[in-house]
């Protein structure tokens, strides 16, 4: 039987159901490209730090390392690389989280959280003249040439902890992940890439900074925090206005509008051994808080000080399954989902079994939009997972991954994922080089049904921005090297 019969049938058999253990399905349908997370809601929008622009999730395809699993968060969209003074550093007002559901009951079992803070180190200059010199602070993050750890050079110093949470995120209990070096549970984040003056071997600097890392509970594992090249491919301006562009066109006819972008990542490399019981499927997020407070300080009186924050943790950004925000929720309830968890995602049913993308894709286009109502194939492959492939139990959106399927090492992946049979790829977790905007445009029209019920499904949709696993790295962290802000 064809590999991919099996995960299709099963969407097929789906069709028409009212919803799985008596709870509706959820929405958070596949749809039109555009940049995942990059700026989705209106609230998020006003602090970049803490926007949550992709998460990928998928088993390590390292030479060696098949045994683990590796989650990247990315934060910050659209980092410019020339993006000076201050460069791109992460909010010490904020928690960063990454959530695991380990048991299928779209609770978090286990939570890492990341929590960081700002150095400064009060570099000055001594200028006038000889005898009456006056001890001046520069206006730079660096005095001068950067090339290792706590390089007295640099002005401005990340530090960052990571504690893991077993249990419920707020109430569970907490325990440090350290260092395996030296069991301390500090670590220090790398410079971002300022340009080759500055940091001349950008890749061997930021190599000091990936960490052996002892997780209790789970074992040990590898972690790197801090800038890389964005990793998402999309034809992102003429996406946005009206599709200006031909969905039909050849699958490497446009440019990636992000080529030239940079995120932070945090990246955790996991034993899958000590995250999976009897269930082998993982669901995956990350999120990131605020606290509910916040004073301004019209007198600021030095570095980091301009506002006093307060008051219960408050989430205000949420990402797993890519371009969910973006364009399935409506413009009233983007800000309420990403303050909402999987558990609570039946509260926007009708985005989902009723999507407004493809009757948009059919008035711009000579297409012809799914007919089928309610559209039950997009509930396996993000609400549930899909029956012989990544199903485990929960009703709510997230990424899973069936940890018991092998990795495709890099160079022999699909880039469409499982629609392209490779069962290691997208939904079935998401790796650095699938290509999502393809896959869900696919999807959306309606690959995965009857062609009596989606004339167009089997049209060959993309936004012509191409991505495979050839722009990634074949060893952790995967993500390439961020661009250079001068060279």
């Amino acid at each position: 039987m064809h590999p991919i019969l099996p995960i299709r049938l099963s969407f097929f058999a789906l069709l028409g159901a009212a919803g799985l253990k008596g709870a509706p399905p959820v929405p958070a349908a596949p749809v039109l490209p555009s940049p995942s997370s990059h700026r989705e809601a209106p609230f998020v929008s006003e602090h970049p730090k803490i926007d949550a622009t992709d998460f990928y999730f998928f088993r390590s395809y390292e030479a060696g390392r098949q045994g683990f699993v590796t989650l990247v968060a990315n934060y910050m969209p659209l980092e410019a690389p020339y993006g000076g003074p201050n460069y791109f550093f992460m909010d010490p007002e904020a928690l960063y989280e990454i959530h695991l559901d380990t048991n299928g009951d779209a609770l978090e079992d286990l939570t890492f959280q990341f929590r960081f803070q700002n150095q400064f180190q009060q570099q000055a200059l001594d200028i006038g003249p000889v005898g009456a010199k006056v001890s001046v602070p520069i206006p730079l993050i660096q005095k001068g040439a950067v090339a290792g750890l706590d390089d007295p050079d640099l002005n401005l110093r990340e530090r960052y902890t990571v504690t893991l949470v077993s249990g419920d995120r707020r109430t569970g209990t907490s325990v440090p992940v350290t260092n395996d070096a030296d069991g301390s549970a500090t670590f220090t984040k790398p410079a971002d890439n300022i340009g080759t003056k500055t940091i001349a071997d950008y890749a061997a600097y930021a190599g000091q900074y990936l960490y052996n890392i002892d997780v209790p509970g789970v074992g040990l594992g590898r972690m790197f925090v801090g800038q890389r090249k964005d990793p998402f491919v999309v034809n992102l301006g003429e996406v946005f206005d009206l599709v200006n562009t031909n969905p039909l066109g050849p699958e490497n006819g446009e440019g990636d509008v992000l080529d030239d972008a940079n995120v932070t990542s945090l990246v955790l490399e996991l034993p899958i051994a000590g995250l999976v019981g009897q269930n082998t499927i993982l669901g995956g997020w990350t999120t990131a808080s605020l606290r509910q407070a916040r004073v301004l300080n019209p007198h600021p009186s030095g570095h980091n000080q301009a506002s006093v924050e307060g008051g219960a943790w408050t989430q205000v950004s949420r990402l797993s399954s890519p371009l969910v925000n973006e364009v399935v929720i409506g413009l009233p309830d983007k800000d309420r989902f990403n303050a909402s968890e999987p558990k609570d995602d039946a509260q926007f049913l009708t985005y989902v079994t009723h999507p407004t993308l493809p009757a948009l894709i059919e008035v711009l286009f000579p297409v012809t939009a799914p007919t089928l109502f309610p559209r039950a194939d997009l509930v396996q492959a993000f609400l549930t997972g899909v029956t012989a492939l990544n199903e485990n139990g929960s009703v709510g959106e997230m990424l899973r991954l069936n940890t018991s399927i092998l990795p495709v090492a890099q160079g022999a992946q699909s880039r469409l994922g499982v629609i392209g049979n490779d069962l290691a790829g997208f939904p079935n977790g998401r790796r650095p080089g699938d290509d999502v905007v393809d896959i869900e445009l696919r999807v959306v029209m309606g690959v995965l049904l009857p062609l009596a019920d989606a004339p167009s499904g089997q049209l060959l949709f993309t936004d012509g921005a191409f991505l495979d696993d050839s722009f990634t790295d074949a060893t952790f962290p995967y993500l390439k090297t961020p661009l250079a802000g001068a060279q």
